[in-house]
């Protein structure tokens, strides 16, 4: 019953987003020729609810606003400042409280991003690592399950609190190619599921059981010792980072035609932080748009990769993606909505993984409503990744004997993880653009499917 309402009312939310508001935009008698949209001037916002139920967190409520500074219209559909702000939180204690700032224009010819971030999470995904390699039992979740089967709902769960604070900064080097460079600080505190405070105001057969009686994954690979002692409450450290980018990309919300490639180098300086030895991580990414048919119809992809080059990562960074730019609160995985949709997010963590995402995007409908240029478009997509450098912890393993080792690993296994799916998005002036995926996994080791309501593009 808590997942059903748990999809009724991301539809609701999703038939909100029609509702999407504009304040302080002027009217303009011009329009684009190319596409006939009125051209927008000065502010101009979205605003988005965040309304959703969840059996363990409990009710979330809260919401965004995404604030796009025009100027005087001349290179609209670009915007000159864009700020975002997004408060929302579960009653049980989970929340996201995120500003981001974005801009060319502050300093002329400079891209500048900067993020803060507050994200605790009081269920926060893990599976182990090495995708295939760390079984996945679904049912040990499952409260519907036997008796004897079921475990716990937060089995694969754990309490995360994150803090970040990311500034990401180019500039041109010649043509399309620019250099970047950027600095985060990352703080966790990590612990088990709070039971006790999931368990607040439940009926008896509903509560979860004590992490004494039931531990969760996390848990044991403490106990195991794959989770190092000195990582296992977290730390904080920071992350230092230069690359190249090459960008011929027409729309950068929703490109039509163009390339987008990045390589860049992430380096943890011990003396920076908490961690006990400094590492090293490279990422490659191509990007690249197709126009099928002008104004309606493309094809996206997508390329990715990213490994640990030196030093050892903390288990707790190891699910977080490098990117110049994030499109939602988070950029994790592998698996969820920002890379192989349908499969849980983290399901597939490694040392270094590689991606692919392909995407036919079609415009399907354009109008002006509320002085506002809207589009409906329609996506339908194949997803796939698959560890490439595996954390290392076979001999360790084998070395503790475990009995029910196969329960929780199958060393050997790993392949590739693929899921697919569709999508829409409504979009408006170009930038603010709500999203709503459902994906499917295509291996049940992967789980069956997820549904997502967020904002932008995948990439």
């Amino acid at each position: 019953m808590p997942n059903v309402l748990v999809k009724r009312l991301n539809v609701l939310t999703t038939i909100l987003l029609s509702l999407v508001v504009s304040a302080y935009g002027q009217k303009s008698t011009a329009d684009t020729t190319a596409i006939k949209e009125k051209v927008k001037t000065d502010w101009n916002f979205g605003v988005l609810p965040a309304i959703s139920w969840d059996n363990d967190l409990g009710f979330q409520y809260g919401g965004l606003i995404n604030l796009y500074h025009y100027g005087d219209g001349s290179r609209y559909p670009l915007y000159n400042h864009s700020i975002y702000l997004e408060v929302s939180a579960y009653t049980r204690g989970s929340g996201i409280y995120r500003m981001m700032y974005d801009s060319d224009q502050l300093i002329k010819e400079i891209g500048l991003t900067i993020d803060v971030s507050y994200l605790p999470n009081q269920a926060y995904n893990f599976y182990g690592w090495n995708g295939y390699e760390a079984v996945y039992q679904p049912q040990w979740e499952d409260d519907e399950a036997p008796e004897e089967v079921y475990r716990s709902r937060v089995f694969y769960r754990y309490d995360n609190r994150m803090f970040r604070f990311k500034t990401d900064v180019n500039g041109k080097l010649t043509g399309k190619f620019r250099w970047m460079a950027g600095v985060q600080y990352y703080n966790f505190d990590i612990a088990t599921v709070d039971v006790d405070k999931l368990n607040k105001g439940k009926d008896e057969a509903d509560k979860l059981r004590p992490t004494g009686e039931q531990p969760g994954l996390y848990d044991k690979y403490v106990d195991w010792g794959l989770i190092l002692s000195d990582e296992a409450a977290g730390g904080s450290l920071t992350l230092l980072k230069g690359g190249v980018m090459y960008d011929s990309r027409d729309n950068k919300p929703n490109p039509m035609r163009g390339i987008w490639s990045e390589a860049a180098l992430e380096v943890a300086p011990k003396a920076l932080g908490t961690i006990s030895q400094s590492y090293a991580k490279l990422s490659l990414t191509h990007r690249q748009y197709f126009t099928l048919v002008p104004q309606k119809l493309a094809f996206a992809a997508r390329l990715s990769m990213q490994t640990t080059v030196a030093g050892h990562v903390p288990f707790y960074m190891q699910p977080l993606i490098i990117t110049s730019l994030l499109r939602g609160a988070t950029e994790e995985g592998l698996g969820g909505v920002r890379n192989l949709r349908g499969a849980p997010r983290n399901r597939i963590v490694g040392d270094g993984i590689a991606y692919a995402n392909f995407e036919i995007r079609w415009k399907a409908l354009r109008t002006t409503l509320w002085n506002q240029n809207f589009y409906l478009g329609v996506n339908a997509f194949v997803d796939a990744g698959q560890v490439i450098n595996k954390v290392n912890i076979r001999q360790q393993v084998e070395a503790l004997l475990l009995p029910d080792q196969d329960n929780y690993f199958d060393f050997g296994a790993e392949a590739l993880h693929a899921t697919y799916g569709v999508g829409i998005r409504i979009a408006m002036n170009q930038n603010f653009i709500v999203a709503a995926d459902y994906g499917i996994a295509a291996d049940a080791r992967d789980g069956t499917s997820g549904f997502y309501i967020g904002l932008n593009y995948l990439f």
